[in-house]
């Protein structure tokens, strides 16, 4: 029997609707989330639904639908939600986690992956999970436009540094971005529509091996926005054909005709006179009778103010009214606190006496409704979203906009005084902000939409600057590049705070936060409240502290150390926050840490110390992390090389060739054969004697090429890393570069004159090489037969040679794209060239290695010849 294209189509279209009704905990799709979930092709998409509609749900059910349930491979595997606010993020990633276990779909973080989707939620902290570790598995990650944006642009905010290229590479293929909520992302938005130009360039020149998208979606989203660019002109023709709305003929049912909120706007003259309105609407209400009470205040210093007041407010304690605060300046400890206490939808029924003041972090994604809503005026999408919040399951609920009628851009700040106009006069045309009223209103006033939604942003990222930043090597200063201005505006820019409580002069180098504890900051504001007026230097009385990734401890933090994306240590006592208030530079009451079960993580572990006698065993206190958060953190950590038993280099590298084999044949077939290569290779470089005499134990096999050892075997301190005797130590070591330093020598041993060598010029050496044969020219030339493993090399074209070398040099982050030397080697007292710890002339004793069959075959002693680095090679 045959089966036409549209029977298979219904067919599709009841089981998507089935599929959707699962993982919705039994609520019918609307027609937009059909339609979502409709096309076969992912592609590019703008998603304009009003609030209440279910967005969340719908774009998961169409990834998952396609992804999950048809195995579709032409989908990518990673869902990258992207939130402007931390707030947001958790609430969503509570949402995805219950439905996808609705479905059975959930990882639960140790099982078997296959067949199931992780949930990682991205906000910083040493417990971010190991999502990076699976990128042939399922993923939804989650998180905020400073924290995603910033991994995408290779400088991961709240991310160890060596961690940086891999998530890059992660979220830059094989990834679905969903931006929500845009109207909250300033310039965010431009450089997410930037970085989607550029995938589609690379995807169209072939030179991506995995599709990458992005849908943007909010209730009040403009095509508009994402023409700023020259560069957008091919994607914004295909978001034209690729948006999905409400129709006219869908705007039924209780949601659009049940519902009343009638406006009206009311000028004040400060916070305190608001505040006792505020607690008299309350009480004219009925105390919560229908419902509790939303303010909604622009700044983090007006909402404080505002609760400040009803705080105090006798009328409002007599009734036992319960005011709450909330804003982007708490610690996760607290906000979780919010959503099990009052930001759901059980704690918003009739007879809830509650008063919530909050700032923007309740515009979007926060699933709950106010009988009686007060905000501040703001920009037309923001004044939409908050809207959103009252009444939002139909009924009645009444809306009051505050009017400071502000008359500079100063005062307005964070918005500007022709925004809040625009919107007056918007407010002043609507007796009534419904749903179906909102709508109505900018079908018939077309002309006044560019006023109401404009958007310039201030910086928009260009290719070179993409390409700039692959680089993740810091400058001669030691500084990175600054991306702070592609991911948020002014003063919204922010650094990561927590407080512990240190004894002595600095804190040990085994304290790290967890997400729990991080307080987003405004960087500006933290070096204020931190810093001597006009002085790098902190004020008298204040701890703080900065991670050194070179030398693996903290270090007390001076006004430069203090820029968009950093985490910094404060020493509890100089205070500068409440639980009740969140961050406040004004508060010197100490900070009582966030509880954390330290005493369980940090443990007693055996390791070697040096005397003048030589080396003898002792124990060292660390805290339990993975073992990849230790590795990624410092440059002179081999916490990744530490196992039970000892391995060679020959059997982890084989090991390693056949893991990333497997996950090549899933994610990219093509370069299966060139990775099982590259994984055999890696860690050549580990039989430097560097390497090799950091290892010291009784029960040491006696050979040359061991990759791994048990914790006894490794030095207690760093400061006995890398010596080779009682002169010779090579701090900053990185035994890729000598790893890769071994390719280049199997071509200089017996094809000097390969293409991976002399490039372009391979031609007039060859010519050259003709007219001076028996000369002398080969000299260099190994007259001995290529091993086999020395063969798989020298078969390689340059192309493979190229990327070979650069996966073994970048397999841990901290070698890649330039070779310089370190501060380390730039200390060493003799004028031999040095890169990395690596000396000219240093020598690797002959050693196995296993090739493409599994067999184990000897590789010759190589010299290291450091010359590429001299010629600039990058």
């Amino acid at each position: 029997m045959e089966c036409d294209g549209s029977m298979i189509k219904e067919s599709n279209s009841r089981g998507s609707d089935r599929f959707f009704t699962s993982l919705a905990d039994g609520k019918e799709p609307h027609r937009w989330q059909r339609e979502l979930a409709r096309p076969t092709v992912c592609g590019n998409r703008l998603i304009r639904i009003p609030t209440g509609f279910g967005k969340t749900l719908g774009a998961l059910a169409a990834w998952s639908w396609h992804r999950m349930h048809r195995r579709d491979d032409d989908w990518p595997r990673r869902l990258v939600w992207c939130l402007p606010m931390r707030v947001l993020a958790e609430q969503t990633e509570s949402e995805v986690r219950a439905a996808l276990e609705r479905l059975d779909l959930l990882w639960d973080g140790s099982g078997d992956h296959a067949g199931k989707v992780g949930v990682h939620l991205l906000m910083g902290g040493a417990d971010a999970g190991r999502w990076h570790l699976y990128p042939e598995r399922e993923a939804v990650l989650i998180g905020t436009q400073d924290m995603l944006l910033s991994r995408a642009l290779n400088r991961g905010y709240a991310s160890p540094r060596a961690r940086w290229p891999m998530e890059f590479g992660l979220l830059n293929h094989d990834a679905l971005w969903v931006m929500d909520e845009v109207q909250l992302m300033d310039v965010g938005l431009a450089t997410s529509g930037q970085l989607q130009v550029f995938r589609d360039e690379d995807q169209a020149a072939g030179k991506s091996l995995r599709p990458c998208f992005t849908w943007w979606m909010s209730a009040t989203l403009q095509r508009g926005w994402l023409e700023k660019s020259p560069d957008a002109a091919g994607l914004t023709g295909e978001l034209a054909r690729n948006t999905h709305r409400i129709a006219t003929r869908d705007r039924v049912g209780h949601l659009w005709e049940d519902v009343a909120k009638p406006l009206e706007v009311v000028p004040f003259a400060n916070p305190n006179t608001l505040a006792r309105d505020i607690s008299r609407r309350h009480r004219d209400g009925g105390s919560g009778k229908s419902g509790p009470t939303l303010v909604v205040l622009n700044t983090v210093k007006r909402a404080v103010d505002v609760w400040t007041v009803l705080q105090r407010d006798k009328t409002l304690r007599s009734a036992g009214t319960d005011v709450r605060l909330i804003h982007s300046r708490f610690r996760p400890a607290e906000r979780r606190a919010w959503r099990e206490g009052f930001l759901n939808r059980q704690a918003c029924a009739p007879d809830t006496n509650r008063i919530i003041v909050s700032t923007q972090v309740v515009e979007a994604g926060v699933d709950i409704s106010a009988f009686l809503l007060v905000t501040e005026l703001a920009p037309w999408p923001s004044l939409v979203q908050r809207f959103g919040r009252c009444a939002r399951w139909g009924g009645t609920g009444r809306v009051v906009v505050v009017d400071f009628r502000h008359d500079s851009d100063r005062k307005a700040a964070p918005y500007s005084v022709d925004e809040l106009d625009a919107s007056r006069d918007a407010c002043d045309a609507l007796q009534d902000v419904g749903p179906l009223h909102l709508e109505q209103f900018e079908e018939e006033n077309v002309a006044f939409l560019p006023r109401l939604y404009p958007y310039e942003p201030a910086h928009l990222l260009l290719r070179h600057e993409v390409n700039e930043l692959f680089d993740t090597s810091p400058d001669l200063s030691g500084a990175d590049i600054d991306i702070s201005r592609f991911i948020r505006s002014g003063d919204e820019r922010d650094i990561h705070v927590f407080w512990a409580e240190v004894a002595g002069h600095a804190p040990p180098s085994n304290l790290k936060p967890s997400r729990d504890e991080l307080c987003s900051v405004p960087f500006i504001e933290a070096r204020g409240w931190l810093c001597r007026s006009g002085s790098e230097s902190l004020k008298p009385d204040v701890g703080a502290w900065v991670w050194d990734w070179l030398s693996r401890e903290w270090r007390t933090v001076a006004r430069r150390d203090i820029f968009p994306g950093q985490t910094v240590l404060v020493e509890a006592a100089a205070g500068g926050y409440r639980d009740d208030a969140g961050w406040d530079p004004m508060s010197s009451e100490p900070v009582a840490p966030v509880p954390t079960d330290d005493d369980a993580r940090l443990v007693n572990r055996p390791c070697w110390t040096r005397d003048g006698e030589g080396w003898r065993p002792a124990n060292r206190r660390i805290r339990v992390l993975l073992p990849e958060d230790h590795a990624d953190d410092a440059e002179d950590d081999e916490s990744l090389s530490v196992t039970g038993d000892w391995q060679t280099i020959a059997s982890h590298g084989l090991q390693v060739g056949v893991e990333v084999e497997r996950i090549a044949k899933e994610v990219v077939p093509a370069n299966a054969r060139l990775l099982h290569l590259a994984g055999r290779w890696h860690d050549l470089g580990k039989a430097h004697p560097a390497f090799q005499s950091s290892m010291q134990a009784d029960d040491r096999p006696a050979r040359n090429d061991i990759a791994k050892a048990p914790d006894n075997a490794w030095p207690c301190s760093t400061r006995n890393m890398y010596r080779i005797d009682a002169v010779d130590q090579r701090r900053g070591f990185r035994h890729e570069l000598a790893s890769t330093l071994g390719l280049f020598g199997v071509l200089q041993r017996h094809e000097p004159l390969h293409p991976a060598l002399i490039g372009p010029w391979s031609e007039w050496f060859g010519a050259m090489r003709q007219t001076h044969a028996g000369d002398g020219h080969d000299r260099g030339v190994d007259a001995t037969e290529p091993t086999a493993i020395e063969q798989e090399i020298l078969d390689l074209d340059a192309d493979d040679f190229d990327l070979l070398a650069y996966l073994v040099c970048a397999h841990h982050g901290k070698v890649r794209m330039t070779w310089h030397a370190s501060p380390a080697d730039q200390k060493a007292d003799d004028r031999l060239l040095r890169v990395r710890g690596v000396r000219a002339g240093d020598t690797l004793p002959p050693l196995s290695l296993a090739a493409a069959d599994g067999g184990v075959h000897q590789l010759p002693a190589t010299a290291r010849d450091l010359s590429p680095s001299e010629a600039g090679l990058s």
